[in-house]
C-alpha cells in the first residue's frame, strides 16, 4: 500500500503542475514583467516536453529498470521545481518548466508500470489502477482551487517550493520500496526515442499554437520515426504491440476520453467566466461537482474492472457521458449554472467509470515487460488528444449556441468510442 501511495503521489504532482500554474499567470506576469507569449510558454513548455517524452520515458524504464528511472524522474522534477521557485525572469521560468516536463515524462509512465508489476493479479491490479486514476482526477480538480488559494496566501513561488520536500520523501520511498528491475538484455532505441519526441513535440505545439509549420514538421518527423523503427533491430515501439487490437482500441478510447473531457472542462470554464460572469476562483468551485464523482468513482470502477473486466465499465462510462453532453442542447441565453450542471455531473460520472477501465485495458493488452512503454503510449494518447480537444472545444465556450455544438460533438466522439470498445476490448 505504501508503494501504491508513493507512485500515486508522483503522478499527483505531475498532473497538478499541468493546471496549478494557470491561476498564477497574471501574478507571474506582473512580478517578472512577462508578456503574453512568455506566459503561454510557462504553460506550454511543460505540457509540450511532457507529451513529447512520455514514450521515451516509458521505454527507458522497460530497458533500464523502472526503479532508477522513477527515482531520476523525481529528482529532476524536484530540482526543476526549486529552480522555478528561484526563477529571476519569465524566460528562465519557461526553461525550468521545460526541465520539469522532462522529469515528469520520466516519472509518469514509471509510476503506472511499477503499479502494474507490483500487482500481477487482474483484480488486484484493477483495484490499484482505480486508486491511481482517482488520485489523477483529484489532481485535475485540485489544480485551479489549490493554485488560487496558495497564490493568495503566499505568492506564486510557493507553488513550486511545495514540490521540493514532497519529492525528497518520494525519492527515499521509491528507492526503499521499488524492487531493482534492471533489464540489460534489451538495448535502448535512441533514434526511435528522438524521432518520436520530435514528432510529438511538433504535433502538440501545432495543436496549441495552430502552427502550420509545426504540422509539417510533425509529418516529416513521423515519417522519419516509421523508417527508423522499421530498420531498428530492437524498435522502441514494436509492430506486434500496435497490432494488438485491445492495445490499439484502448488507447484510441483513452484519447477520445481526454479529447472530450479536457475540452469540455475548458468550455465550461469559459462559459462560467465569460457568459455567467463568475470570477476564476468561483468558477473553479462550481466545477467541483463534476470532479467529485470522477475522483470517488475511479477506485470503485477499479474494483468492478477486476470483477467484470474493462469493457462493461468503458461502455457504461462513455454512454453516461454522451447522454449527459446532449443536455447542453437545453442551454439558452437566459439559462444559468443549474442548466449546465447535469451535463458536467454526468460527464464526471462517465469519466469516473471510464478512467481506470481504459488504463487497465491498455496495460492488459501487452506483455508485462512492456508495461512502461504501454503506460507511455497511453499517457501520450491522453496528453496529445487532450491538447487537441482544448484547441477544438475552445471555440465553443463563449456563447450559448456554442455549447450546443460542443455537446453534439462530444456525444458523437464518445458514441464512436463505444463502437471501438465493443469491437476491440475483451
Amino acid at each position: 500500500m505504501v508503494l501504491l501511495l508513493t507512485m500515486c503521489a508522483g503522478m499527483f504532482l505531475v498532473q497538478l503542475d499541468v493546471t496549478v500554474v494557470n491561476v498564477a499567470l497574471p501574478t507571474i506576469g506582473r512580478e517578472l514583467g512577462a508578456g503574453v507569449g512568455t506566459l503561454q510558454g510557462i504553460v506550454d513548455g511543460y505540457a509540450v516536453v511532457l507529451a513529447a517524452l512520455l514514450l521515451a520515458g516509458g521505454a527507458l524504464g522497460d530497458v533500464l529498470g523502472h526503479r532508477r528511472i522513477v527515482a531520476t524522474g523525481f529528482a529532476t522534477f524536484g530540482l526543476a521545481s526549486a529552480a522555478c521557485a528561484l526563477a529571476p525572469s519569465g524566460l528562465a521560468l519557461v526553461a525550468f518548466r521545460a526541465v520539469q516536463g522532462l522529469g515528469a515524462a520520466l516519472l509518469l509512465p514509471g509510476t503506472l508500470a511499477v503499479i502494474t508489476n507490483a500487482y500481477p493479479g487482474r483484480r488486484e491490479r484493477a483495484r490499484a489502477l482505480g486508486v491511481w486514476a482517482g488520485v489523477s482526477a483529484l489532481a485535475l480538480a485540485a489544480g485551479p482551487v489549490l493554485g488560487g488559494a496558495l497564490v493568495a496566501a503566499g505568492g506564486w513561488r510557493i507553488l513550486f517550493w511545495l514540490n521540493v520536500p514532497l519529492v525528497a520523501l518520494a525519492i527515499l520511498a521509491s528507492l526503499a520500496l521499488i524492487e531493482d528491475d534492471h533489464r540489460a538484455p534489451r538495448r535502448v532505441d535512441f533514434a526511435g526515442a528522438a524521432s518520436a519526441a520530435v514528432t510529438l513535440a511538433a504535433l502538440v505545439f501545432a495543436v496549441i499554437e495552430g502552427s502550420g509549420v509545426s504540422v509539417a514538421a510533425a509529418a516529416v518527423a513521423a515519417v522519419v520515426f516509421v523508417v527508423v523503427e522499421r530498420r531498428a533491430p530492437e524498435p522502441m515501439l514494436p509492430g506486434a504491440l500496435l497490432r494488438s487490437r485491445q492495445f490499439a482500441g484502448a488507447n484510441l478510447v483513452a484519447g477520445a476520453m481526454n479529447f472530450v473531457g479536457l475540452g469540455m472542462i475548458l468550455v465550461l470554464t469559459l462559459y462560467l467566466q465569460g457568459v455567467l460572469r463568475y470570477g476564476p476562483f468561483d468558477a473553479a468551485v462550481r466545477l467541483l461537482p463534476g470532479f467529485v464523482p470522477l475522483s470517488l468513482l475511479a477506485p470503485v470502477s477499479g474494483r468492478l474492472v477486476g470483477r467484470f473486466g474493462p469493457r462493461p465499465l468503458m461502455i457504461a462510462g462513455l454512454a453516461v457521458g454522451a447522454v449527459a453532453l446532449l443536455n447542453l442542447l437545453r442551454v439558452t441565453t437566459g439559462t444559468g449554472y443549474l442548466t449546465v450542471l447535469p451535463s458536467w455531473l454526468g460527464l464526471g460520472i462517465g469519466m469516473g467509470l471510464l478512467t481506470a477501465a481504459v488504463v487497465s485495458a491498455a496495460v492488459g493488452g501487452v506483455p508485462p515487460d512492456r508495461a512502461g512503454l504501454a503506460s507511455g503510449v497511453n499517457n501520450t494518447a491522453r496528453q496529445a488528444f487532450g491538447a487537441l480537444g482544448v484547441a477544438v472545444f475552445g471555440h465553443y465556450g463563449t456563447f450559448a449556441a456554442g455549447l450546443h455544438t460542443a455537446g453534439i460533438l462530444g456525444a458523437a466522439v464518445w458514441g464512436a468510442a463505444i463502437g471501438i470498445t465493443a469491437c476491440t476490448v475483451r
